[in-house]
């Protein structure tokens, strides 16, 4: 593959494609009785909510790098890293 196509196949990094993509991986955690909202994306660090049983769950910050953030880089290679915001 030429470096163009590549390019051409990338999707743009930007606060609606984001929403997208976490919108993708929202049924996941809903299978678990949680959920996931999109805040904001500030910089390349994307901030968002995770609410129902995810919210004040244990292993929530391991689902937030190993589930959620793991799969939004490999769409979003420039992309530091996922946080999870408090409240409501």
């Amino acid at each position: 593959m030429r470096k163009e196509e590549a390019m051409a196949d990338q999707v743009e990094f930007n606060e609606a494609n984001v929403r997208a993509e976490i919108e993708k991986i929202r049924p996941f955690l809903q299978n678990d009785g949680g959920d996931i909202e999109f805040v904001a994306l500030e910089g390349n660090v994307a901030r968002v909510r995770l609410k129902g049983s995810c919210s004040g769950c244990a292993f929530a910050s391991l689902t937030l790098q190993f589930s959620v953030e793991k799969t939004l880089k490999q769409t979003f290679p420039q992309l530091e890293r996922v946080e999870n915001v408090q409240g409501a």
